[in-house]
């Protein structure tokens, strides 16, 4: 995903995909999927809305 961001394939602004769908894609396990996406939170590139999700910065 951090890929994707970078190269402007995911878009600021944009919603990143749910959970489940992330789990699918990447046959990972849920836990696999909040741990990336908490690494990209704290890293800087996405960040969460509360009972929104998580977006592109």
């Amino acid at each position: 995903m951090r890929g994707q961001i970078t190269r402007g394939e995911i878009q600021p602004g944009k919603l990143l995909p749910s959970i489940r769908t992330l789990m699918q894609r990447y046959e990972v396990s849920d836990g696999t999927v909040k741990r990336a996406v908490a690494k990209l939170r704290d890293e800087g590139p996405v960040e969460s809305v509360p009972g929104r999700g998580v977006y592109v910065k």
